[in-house]
């Protein structure tokens, strides 16, 4: 494989700065590897959405990542990846690989479950797409899965620290059909939700194993540049630069918190400009 392209960046995307999250299991897991990541704030929140919508979003983004030279794109949004995984695969799939975060956690959640019961906390459209549970079957038909809509979870985080009682009470409601459910395994699928990890054990219990997208995504990674020869031979820290659609000061306000390392730089991209590129959407893949 050539090095320049070798030493090409990883492209990582989410509808906010939620993604700084698996971004930092990524940077810890593959020190020496050059990092993109697009964070689409001016359309937060995705959770919402159509898939339609979603595909469209993650189209443009994907586009913009690939047209600045990534070699491997990293879909960091359990929303975006429910929705547009297929497509984005079937348009950009001979260019680089793209990888989302729903297959990994749910592998990771099948094989250290103990009762068979795995609970899922994610946004209305992630669990109205029913990837999870698909992903989860696949892995193991016998699992029992219970799948919890928050709505608005991920803009109570995305505003902001600290957390008060709204969120505590927020949280509680939210995991109490998991608790009545007796699952001993729960995903976090939203890349927001690590960031309430403390809260969310208390909540449900320490027996309860939590499955962050983060790690399991790291590891995903590693394998796919590892099996295509593309990993960076670089020696010492890689690089990492942000971009956003909304406000750049924000961005970097609250992401150097979600990241837990410095952003310096951030970079606006015009999403505007970005929904003009002509994107023909392929047929939905189900």
């Amino acid at each position: 494989m050539p090095t320049d392209l070798r030493r090409r960046p990883i492209g990582v995307f989410d509808s906010g700065v939620g993604g700084l999250t698996v971004l930092h299991e990524l940077l810890v897991a593959l020190p020496h590897e050059d990092f993109l990541y697009l964070g689409d704030t001016a359309r937060f929140p995705y959770g919402t959405r159509a898939a339609a919508e979603l595909q469209g979003f993650a189209l443009h983004i994907a586009h913009e990542l690939i047209d600045r030279d990534a070699k491997l794109v990293v879909v960091a949004c359990n929303s975006a990846t429910a929705a547009a995984l297929p497509v984005l695969q079937e348009r950009y799939g001979a260019e680089v690989d793209v990888i989302g975060v729903v297959g990994p956690e749910s592998n990771q959640a099948a094989v250290s479950t103990r009762n068979g019961r795995v609970g899922v906390l994610a946004t209305p459209a992630t669990v109205a797409s029913a990837a999870y549970e698909r992903a989860l079957h696949t892995a193991d038909p016998h699992l029992r899965v219970t799948s919890v809509p928050c709505p608005d979870l991920a803009p109570i985080i995305q505003a902001g620290f600290p957390f008060d009682q709204r969120v505590v009470d927020t949280v509680r409601g939210y995991c109490a059909p998991l608790r009545e459910a007796r699952v001993d395994t729960v995903i976090l699928g939203c890349t927001h939700y690590p960031l309430i990890r403390p809260m969310i054990q208390r909540t449900l219990g320490r027996d309860v194993t939590l499955i962050a997208p983060g790690a399991a995504m790291a590891r995903r990674v590693e394998s796919a540049l590892a099996a295509r020869h593309l990993d960076s031979p670089a020696e010492g820290e890689g690089d990492y630069r942000f971009l956003c659609t909304g406000d750049v000061d924000e961005f970097r306000a609250l992401g150097t918190r979600f990241l837990q390392l410095p952003l310096g730089r951030v970079e606006h991209v015009d999403v505007h400009e970005a929904a003009t590129v002509v994107l023909e959407l392929p047929v939905e893949v189900r």
